[in-house]
């Protein structure tokens, strides 16, 4: 796409031309189910209804839009970028499981971090009351990995009971 855009719309200017492809691309993102023939046909009676009215976005297509060189160089970017989506969409899945993957392996090292780490104050003191108030036991945690995970046992274990109690007395 990036190849194309160096070839195309050679009369006008850098913003201009960058003004146009950015629509011309969101116009396609939008409008995916159409054939290009489609959009490019929306875009110019929509640029000419505008042009109509005095109220164009690009004024400067005033004299272009049936210029066949601009037709011609709107057709190869539509294409290119129909493209460039079809393309990105076929690559969502495996994007996605990468994310996944990264996801994952952020998890792992947080966890592996924290195996190294100490209780904090918080953690211990949380435990300490968990532990008199369900006449648990304590253990002796060395790492905050250790912490969590006593206390996210004994969360589950007494509201699981409780929810369990409360669906007997209905």
């Amino acid at each position: 796409m990036y190849e194309i855009k160096k070839q195309i719309y050679l009369t006008l200017s850098k913003n201009q031309k960058s003004a146009l492809c950015n629509y011309l691309r969101a116009t396609v993102k939008k409008s995916a189910s159409l054939s290009v023939d489609e959009i490019l046909n929306n875009f110019l009676e929509d640029e000419k209804y505008y042009l109509e009215l005095n109220c164009s976005r690009f004024e400067f297509l005033t004299d272009m839009l049936e210029d066949e060189q601009f037709i011609s160089d709107t057709v190869k970017y539509l294409h290119e970028c129909k493209k460039y989506y079809e393309y990105k969409e076929k690559q969502r899945p495996i994007i996605e499981a990468n994310k996944e993957f990264e996801r994952q392996k952020r998890k792992f090292l947080q966890e592996i971090k924290m195996s190294k780490e100490t209780p904090t104050k918080k953690q211990l003191y949380y435990y300490d009351k968990l532990c008199k108030k369900y006449n648990i036991e304590k253990i002796d945690l060395n790492s905050k990995l250790e912490a969590r995970n006593a206390i996210d046992k004994i969360l589950q274990e007494h509201t699981q009971n409780y929810r369990t109690y409360e669906d007997d007395e209905c």
